[in-house]
């Protein structure tokens, strides 16, 4: 046991967690933030964030989030990595937060654990990860120049990730299982402005062809029935996120989707937790409203050690 305790924790280092970081720090709260791997989360692997105010000419996820990890290190923002968050556990008023790096007391916590890309769950998937299958284009992109390259899904990720694999790919070819993209109108317009892009509606990846890299997809029309097989050297999955939220799913009530459920001030079912950006329920997923949330669950947080601690009090 870690015999420090902390005002606060905050669990994740994306956008959401950053934010809140830089709050607490800056208002002079005692708190460690801490992250299973690198700071920046999803954002990392945007290739340019557009709509993110201040940037008229966008940004690079990377970029905005070695921005944030500055800020938050210029308040003094106590940073522990790679430290994973195993559970939490009520100890008198205080909580105990048990990690890979061993156990914290804390005042209060802040979750911001984000979510992790859906997996298609289909043959040779997990096989062929990193051997053609992927789940970032900004990663893997260059790995891909003046060959075919597939990508599932319809909504903005995956119309965006499009747009970039079509500066290194020879074709894209989007596979979506409805008949119009979810994807923002203007994103929608580029895409079918490219001339590199191509789209499969009404359509399913069934299976990935390979046995030591990807050589081809298997396709389903989803009203004929038909099965297609289409040759290709990449497949990039964009159908979805998975809160990462398994560590707390016996103390946090959740949604059957497994996203923490929070009031409108950002607390959980458990009083002195809160939760902010892509882990908790909510309409919209972007670093704009991550952001706003790491800054609505730091200063929640700090009011209740306020009203619940008086100076001094530590249990």
């Amino acid at each position: 046991m870690n015999k420090e305790i902390y005002d606060a924790m905050i669990i994740g280092g994306g956008p959401a967690g950053l934010t809140s970081g830089i709050y607490m720090a800056r208002s002079m709260v005692k708190t460690l933030l801490i992250e299973k791997e690198t700071l920046g989360g999803q954002a990392l692997t945007t290739d340019l964030i557009e709509n993110y105010p201040g940037f008229p000419k966008g940004i690079s996820g990377l970029k905005l989030m070695q921005l944030m990890e500055e800020q938050a290190q210029h308040f003094g923002l106590d940073i522990a990595l790679p430290c994973e968050a195993i559970s939490i556990e009520k100890q008198n008023r205080l909580k105990k937060v048990i990690t890979s790096r061993g156990d914290y007391l804390t005042k209060v916590i802040i979750i911001a654990t984000g979510a992790h890309p859906a997996k298609l769950n289909i043959p040779r998937e997990k096989e062929l990860q990193g051997k053609g299958v992927s789940y970032c284009a900004t990663c893997d992109g260059p790995l891909f120049k003046d060959k075919v390259v597939l990508v599932v899904g319809g909504g903005d990720a995956a119309v965006e990730e499009a747009l970039l694999l079509s500066k290194f790919a020879s074709k894209v070819i989007v596979v979506h299982r409805r008949d119009e993209l979810r994807a923002t109108q203007i994103l929608q317009d580029r895409a079918f402005k490219n001339p590199k892009i191509e789209f499969l509606w009404n359509s399913n990846v069934k299976e990935i062809l390979g046995r030591t890299k990807v050589e081809g997809v298997i396709v389903r029309d989803k009203t004929s029935r038909e099965l297609r097989k289409i040759p290709v050297a990449g497949i990039f999955v964009y159908i979805g996120t998975i809160p990462n939220s398994n560590f707390v799913k016996n103390i946090l009530h959740l949604d059957e989707k497994g996203y923490i459920i929070t009031d409108e001030k950002l607390e959980t079912s458990v009083e002195g937790i809160f939760a902010a950006g892509d882990v908790r329920k909510s309409p919209l997923k972007q670093v704009t409203t991550a952001v706003g949330e790491g800054a609505l669950a730091a200063i929640s947080a700090q009011k209740y050690v306020e009203q619940n601690f008086s100076k001094g009090s530590e249990r």
